[in-house]
């Protein structure tokens, strides 16, 4: 009886790979909280020019999801292994929740680095870095295994990790194949040259961060959106002063274009935008409205 009690209980102690697993989720908190600062400070991350293969990925449409960093969910996953991973330490039942997140975790890098490497064709190394952490944390966790915990046996812990993982990554494909949102999907051709078009030929759509009729307008554009000759009026904060740009230009209400001598408030529809700036329709497009 003895013996058995002294067994359990060198089972629920530390395992030598608890500092390793504790170790590589406080290592992804750092690499994806430096990564979250620099997106939301628009800075570029160290050693990743705005033309290199790493900047293409960190400015790829597959750097946000749901309107925020990419880097900001990974840190989010990041954080919580390692809540999960120090509980690890003296509860091995918390073993299935960590493989539930790890998992997840793994399978949503991987989705991300066959994107890089397949669709992309740019390798960014903060990213292959995540990567390599995330993997590695999964594969010393599987060997982590409460073996003595008959509800780890693989053939019950494995299935809704698996299946979840598959789930997660099933959505992310969707939603930036645009099904959910258009602005998160593929360009189209035609609101690309239109986008290029007012930018290059010197248009000017002025707006606020708070305005809803601004964010209809960039809507209108879709995926595109980002490429629009857009002037941020209000950079101080809705309360704040206007920018120098719309003082001088006299702007008083949101949005307005200003496209050569032509002046316009309100949103305004794709084919007057193409007509007021001259842009010719590529043969066969069908006119936006």
């Amino acid at each position: 009886m003895v013996k058995t009690r002294g067994t359990a209980q060198r089972e629920r102690g530390p395992h030598p790979l608890d500092n390793w697993l504790f170790g590589l989720a406080l290592a992804g908190v750092a690499l994806t909280l430096y990564l979250t600062f620099s997106a939301w400070f628009g800075e570029q991350p160290a050693f990743c020019g705005a033309d290199s293969q790493c900047g293409l990925v960190q400015q790829s449409r597959w750097s946000s999801l749901l309107g925020v960093p990419i880097a900001l969910w990974g840190l989010l996953t990041y954080a919580l292994l390692a809540r999960l991973t120090w509980r690890l330490r003296t509860r091995p039942s918390t073993w299935r929740a960590t493989l539930l997140v790890a998992v997840v975790g793994a399978g949503v890098s991987w989705y991300l680095a066959v994107i890089s490497l397949f669709v992309i064709e740019a390798v960014c190394a903060y990213c292959l870095a995540s990567f390599g952490m995330a993997n590695a944390l999964l594969v010393l966790l599987l060997l982590r295994r409460p073996a003595h915990m008959p509800e780890h046996a693989w053939t019950k812990a494995l299935p809704t990790p698996l299946g979840t993982a598959v789930v997660v990554v099933f959505v992310l494909a969707l939603h930036y194949s645009g099904i959910f949102d258009p602005a998160a999907g593929p360009e189209k051709p035609q609101l690309k040259a239109l986008a290029v078009h007012l930018s290059e030929t010197g248009a000017r759509f002025y707006g606020t961060y708070w305005c809803p009729t601004c964010q209809q307008q960039k809507a209108l554009f879709e995926a595109s959106a980002d490429r629009l000759p857009y002037v941020e009026c209000t950079p101080g904060g809705r309360n704040g002063p206007l920018s120098v740009e719309c003082a001088l230009n006299d702007i008083k209400s949101y949005p307005t274009w200003i496209i050569g001598r032509d002046r316009s408030t309100g949103i305004v529809t794709v084919s007057e935008l193409a007509r007021l700036s001259g842009f010719a329709w590529p043969p066969g497009a069908a006119q936006k409205k």
